[in-house]
């Protein structure tokens, strides 16, 4: 990967503006950022540390949640710290090579979470459709599988994007109007067009983004049609409960990537930068209320952590 700023490019670092604005309104936005992102480290640490702690949660559903919620503590670091350094510097600026690595690594995570929550839709669908056949399907050896899987996707498959944007000659300006390193804004600033790793780009995020999707909708359509015939309407609303937590937390996660990548060219810069901020920094944040608040076993493990309750 050419991420070295010679030969092709003269650009040493780029500068990321943020959310220009006054001093007094930067250190607000400071504050609330920092406040989120404690919060959401907190949170999502807390239910990967339940699910390591407590035996009870040590199932596939749990094991999976553990990862999903530690992988948003990833995705998150490696943007809002920046960003937060950012909005108390008069600089604002971003090593070449810094950039592209906040690039390379915020959307791995963000495409390992899309492939997590398709293992997470896979697992209900396996244990609310095919609850004689689970056992022997969701092995160990399957689900450690799953979660390297889910790790390593989005390390492997963006590779290649990261590649080829950081291919492309920039000798100046060198301004991004955004608080990250996003691929939209690189491309623009290259001095040339290069059409055919646009193309690349936007077929991956349309492949991704709709393969995953329809994925994650087709396995939970399953699980919906199998559910309604349950004769039990207390084993519907727990199979219903669990299936609400996921599909809120799909539509959190798809929704704003959508209508930020898969029409990218038609939003303003302040649209793209809400829209950012919102599945970057506020969904990371619902994502451990989502699941704690609705799920039983998880709220009993959270308050065996917090020593309200000893584990029989």
């Amino acid at each position: 990967m050419n991420v070295s700023g010679k030969g092709t490019s003269s650009v040493s670092h780029f500068i990321l503006l943020g959310f220009p604005s006054s001093p007094e309104r930067q250190l607000l936005y400071f504050g609330l950022f920092s406040i989120t992102y404690t919060l959401t480290l907190v949170g999502n640490a807390t239910i990967s540390c339940a699910v390591l702690w407590d035996r009870c949660l040590h199932t596939p559903m749990y094991i999976f949640l553990g990862n999903f919620s530690f992988l948003e503590i990833c995705y998150v670091t490696t943007t809002v710290p920046n960003m937060l350094a950012n909005l108390l510097s008069t600089t604002k600026s971003i090593s070449f090579v810094s950039c592209f690595a906040q690039f390379y690594f915020f959307f791995s995570f963000g495409c390992d979470e899309g492939f997590y929550l398709c293992i997470m839709a896979f697992d209900r669908y396996l244990a609310i459709c095919r609850p004689l056949h689970y056992p022997r399907i969701m092995t160990k050896q399957l689900c450690m599988g799953l979660v390297i899987f889910g790790w390593s996707g989005g390390l492997f498959v963006f590779l290649s994007p990261v590649v080829f944007i950081s291919q492309l000659p920039y000798c100046g300006p060198n301004v991004i109007n955004h608080f990250v390193c996003d691929p939209v804004p690189l491309m623009m600033l290259s001095c040339s067009e290069d059409r055919t790793t646009q193309s690349i780009y936007s077929t991956f995020n349309v492949i991704f983004m709709i393969g995953t999707f329809l994925f994650i909708l087709s396995s939970y359509a399953l699980v919906i049609l199998s559910v309604l015939r349950m004769p039990s309407a207390a084993s519907k609303r727990k199979a219903f409960s669990t299936c609400a937590s996921h599909l809120a937390v799909v539509a959190l996660f798809y929704c704003p990537l959508m209508v930020m990548y898969i029409s990218p060219g038609g939003h303003p810069v302040k649209m793209q930068k809400f829209i950012t901020l919102f599945y970057s920094v506020v969904t990371p944040l619902c994502n451990p209320l989502i699941y704690s608040l609705r799920n039983k076993e998880m709220k009993a493990a959270l308050r065996k952590i917090f020593r309200t309750e000893r584990c029989s």
